[in-house]
């Protein structure tokens, strides 16, 4: 049986080192702060910012959210986050998505001040880790990285294969990986013989949105496996992209859904946000 990567007790003792820092930028006169804008109300989202709100109290840093209607304009948008990139009180700014379909969401997200863009969002940190340079990196993708490094997996010369390619997930963890010294494939919708290119990771990151996807038939022996799917199964309970059950009795190391990837992502925004603020001040 596959050791389960505890994403949550990783992401506590992240959260409790923050802590302490938040504490000593307090002492110092920093008061790291985040700001939310969500626009509409999609419900996932809403359980998303709550848990941030939760995150921020616990550790410290002030927290204040934008809840913006449905009909918001383009122009609206930009002038909240313009106000907010000038207002030197806020660190870190965060557009939770997705958006309503009218709004260009990649505008919005160029629209950030990079050095206050704790999602990793902006072009410009998207470059800087493509070109292996100090980021805001995409904090799901920097979850899966730290929890590898836990528990002192080696990335180094393995072959890693992602399956998704999404500008929130996919794409930041091929970088990621790849600036690890990883090999890594990339897989998605168009690829062919898909089972055939994942047997031959050592480490298996999947985001693809699909419940239980990946089986076992689908992953090398002693593979490390790392779910980034949250979905609701047909029982109605949370479930990840790959199927724990049967994936577990082949992995070496495997995520849960829930209290895998989840509270990583979370940790990594407040680390973000305690980064953004030293560098602002």
């Amino acid at each position: 049986m596959a050791i389960i990567l505890d994403g949550k007790e990783v992401a506590r003792k992240i959260r409790q080192n923050l802590k302490e820092e938040v504490n000593k930028l307090k002492e110092e006169g920093m008061s790291p702060k985040l700001v939310v804008i969500m626009v509409g109300n999609d419900p996932a989202s809403k359980i998303y910012v709550k848990n941030k709100s939760i995150a921020c109290n616990e550790i410290g840093i002030e927290y204040e959210e934008y809840l913006l209607d449905e009909e918001t304009t383009m122009e609206e948008l930009l002038d909240l986050i313009d106000k907010l990139n000038s207002d030197k009180t806020v660190n870190g700014i965060l557009l939770q998505s997705p958006i309503p379909k009218h709004l260009d969401i990649n505008q919005a997200f160029k629209a950030i001040d990079p050095i206050k863009d704790v999602d990793g969002f902006n072009p410009i940190n998207v470059g800087k880790l493509c070109l292996g340079q100090d980021a805001f990196i995409s904090c799901t993708p920097y979850g899966v990285i730290k929890i590898l490094e836990d528990y002192n997996i080696e990335i180094e010369g393995k072959n890693a294969v992602v399956i998704g390619r999404s500008n929130i997930v996919g794409k930041p963890m091929l970088q990621c990986l790849l600036n690890k010294n990883a090999t890594v494939t990339v897989c998605h919708s168009r690829t062919k013989n898909l089972a055939e290119i994942t047997k031959m990771a050592d480490i298996l990151v999947v985001a693809i949105g699909k419940s239980k996807f990946v089986t076992k038939d689908m992953v090398k022996k002693d593979a490390i496996v790392v779910d980034v799917g949250i979905n609701r199964g047909e029982d109605g309970k949370l479930c990840g992209d790959v199927d724990f059950d049967e994936v577990s009795e082949v992995a070496s190391y495997i995520t849960p859904v829930p209290g895998g990837v989840g509270p990583m992502t979370i940790a990594m925004l407040m680390n973000n946000i305690v980064k953004a603020t030293k560098l602002q001040n």
